[in-house]
Formats: structure tokens, C-alpha cells, sequence
């Protein structure tokens, strides 16, 4: 899962609140929803011995009269109707994921610079999570970067808000496409984490190790998103070593592609494997999940070469025929289609 860290920024908005309506009308309509495809392909183990389309109004919005109205002359009155704007202007506060996944609309402002950090413990309280989902419901105690938690279908979504947020902050979750809030969270506290720049070599490599053996078994559970997310947590760790890194990057980048071609993500796919063939320029399984994502980019040029590089090194390789006998049909198709446009035109 190669994801970027991410370093949020709370975004501060002081427009009317009807411009700031439209603003995350508009920065929520570039969410794109991904869709899936099935495709069978195991990961790599780890090696022994090494680790929007947006809610039609995301804002609530609330009316506020013109603060002079029938206050003439009073300057307290006025005052205080200033101030009623003001606090309506931040509790409408919106803070834009980087990646796109969610919007979170702070309710109570936090207090203090500091934000969870890996390995502090946070005291939650968490309200609206779809039953059923395994996330929790009422006060409780999360760890960043730790525990099962974080596998659920919310978990990375909730764990990537905490990390924004400051004590005492108190904020809804609006996924992209609803127009009610996910979720509602509060921050009470948080114990002191730490960067991955304040961890010693063996300690990030023995937690991306945890993340790789997680990500395995999640794959294999028939979880590709799950497993995406810890082999991208273990990226996030061993990209911060000086290269040239663990051999274990190498993997973890080929068993990422792996999963998002099931996510139906083939261009980060193609990105995945180039980071493998960068190290490992015969690696196989890359050349392979490289052709595939090809294919479904509509190069087929590309993805011809990959896959025979595959067959010329391994020739009874199974789903490398099969893939590549599905380029040769979908070229075909293309060619017949150019054709048929060709004597339309010329006719």
C-alpha cells in the first residue's frame, strides 16, 4: 500500500458560511469512488529472520441574522451577536483528509499543538458507527498503530482522524457521497507517542515485520483491504531507514500490488511494481501483476512485454498465458474496432 504519510493541516476557513458551504461542496465532488475486481494472487511471506462524490450539503447549516438588526445603538447587544457569528463560524470548521477519504467537521475545537502519535493511548468516545462494523460504541481506549482495531472496516478511517485532532476535540466523520455524518468522535486525552524519526533501526524494522506477518494473514482471509493497509504501515516504517533498506521492501511493494489490482486500483498497481523492478528487475511476480495492471490501463503494448518477459524466463507459466492470451484477444478487438471506424470514414 504505497500510501504517502500523512501530515494534516487544519484548514482555516473564515468565508460566510454559504461560500464555505460551496468551497466543500467543491473540494468534495474530486472524490472519485474505486471499484473492485476480483483477481487471484497470493502474496510473498516474509522472509526468516527480517520485519466527493459529495453529500449534497456536507455543513450544517444554520441561519444567522445580519448582526445590526434591530440592535441600533446598543453596542453590547452587537457585541455579543459578533461573537455568536464567530463561534458559529468555528464550530463549522472542516478538515479535508489528504487522501480524500473523509471530511471531518469539528464541533469542539481541541486544545494544545501536540496530535496522537504512534503508540499513544487515546481516550475515545466514539457514537454512530454502523452495527455490526466491530468498531467501538461509548468511552474506550485506543492505541495508535496498535492493536485489531485498526483492521476493521472503519479502523484506518478512525485511526487517520485521530491523528489529526488535539485533546479535547470533539468532531464528526462525513464520508464522500452521504449526506449524515459517519461517525462522532471525541479526543479526551492521549498519552506522548513517537515519530518514526525517534525509533532506533531494529525497533521500525521489527514493527514492519508485525505489519507484514498481519498483512499476510488478512490476504489470505480474503481481506486484500485489510492487508493493503498493513503492508502500506510497514512501508511507512522501513522508507524511513537510509537505503538502501531491507530486502523486505522489495515484498512488501510486490504483495501491496497484489492487493490493489483486487481493489481495482491498477495504476497505484503499476507504480507498486515499478518500485519492485527498480531493486529486482527480473522479479517475476512484479513483471507479472505489472502486465496485468497494464492491461487493464489499456496498454497493451506494455503489458504484451511484461508478460512475455514472464513466459521467456518461466514458459509453463500458467497465469501468465492466460493473461497473455487475453491481450492478444483485446488487442484484436481494439484493431477490428479501428478498422471498422477506418472504412466508416473513408466510405
Amino acid at each position: 500500500m504505497e500510501t504517502s504519510p500523512i501530515s494534516p493541516m487544519k484548514e482555516k476557513n473564515t468565508a460566510q458560511p454559504q461560500q464555505r458551504e460551496e468551497n466543500a461542496q467543491q473540494n468534495l465532488n474530486a472524490a472519485i469512488p474505486f471499484r473492485q475486481r476480483s483477481l487471484g494472487l497470493l502474496p510473498e511471506a516474509p522472509k526468516v529472520g527480517v520485519r466527493p462524490d459529495p453529500a449534497s450539503q456536507i455543513v450544517e447549516t444554520q441561519e444567522i441574522e445580519h448582526p445590526v438588526a434591530g440592535f441600533e445603538g446598543d453596542s453590547d447587544k452587537f457585541q455579543v451577536s459578533i461573537n455568536e457569528m464567530a463561534e458559529h463560524l468555528q464550530a463549522s470548521d472542516l478538515w479535508y483528509c489528504p487522501d480524500g477519504s473523509f471530511v471531518k467537521k469539528i464541533i469542539v475545537p481541541g486544545h494544545g499543538l501536540d496530535k496522537p502519535k504512534l503508540g499513544s493511548k487515546c481516550q475515545v468516545l466514539a457514537l454512530g458507527f454502523p452495527f455490526g462494523s466491530g468498531m467501538p460504541e461509548g468511552w474506550t481506549e485506543l492505541t495508535i498503530g496498535i492493536g485489531q482495531w485498526r483492521e476493521k472496516m472503519w479502523g484506518e478511517l478512525m485511526e487517520k482522524c485521530l491523528e489529526s485532532m488535539r485533546q479535547g476535540e470533539e468532531a464528526k466523520i462525513h464520508l464522500p457521497g452521504s449526506s449524515a455524518p459517519l461517525a462522532k468522535l471525541r479526543l479526551d486525552s492521549f498519552t506522548n507517542g513517537r515519530d518514526s524519526w525517534e525509533m532506533e533501526a531494529m525497533e521500525k524494522e521489527a514493527l514492519a515485520k508485525e505489519e507484514h506477518r498481519r498483512g499476510t494473514e488478512l490476504f489470505r482471509a480474503g481481506n486484500p483491504q485489510g492487508a493493503a493497509r498493513c503492508y502500506g504501515r510497514a512501508l511507512r516504517l522501513l522508507l524511513t531507514l537510509p537505503p538502501p533498506g531491507p530486502p523486505e521492501r522489495t515484498i512488501l511493494y510486490a504483495n501491496l500490488a497484489a492487493c490493489q489490482l483486487l481493489l481495482g486500483h491498477p495504476q497505484l498497481a503499476a507504480q507498486s511494481c515499478d518500485r519492485v523492478l527498480e531493486r529486482e528487475p527480473g522479479h517475476l511476480k512484479a513483471l507479472y501483476r505489472r502486465g496485468v495492471a497494464q492491461a487493464a490501463l489499456g496498454d497493451l503494448e506494455k503489458a504484451t512485454a511484461d508478460l512475455k518477459k514472464v513466459l521467456a524466463v518461466d514458459p509453463k507459466n500458467r497465469a501468465a498465458k492466460e493473461e497473455l492470451g487475453k491481450v492478444v484477444i483485446q488487442g484484436r478487438k481494439q484493431d477490428a474496432g479501428l478498422a471498422r471506424g477506418l472504412r466508416k470514414m473513408f466510405s
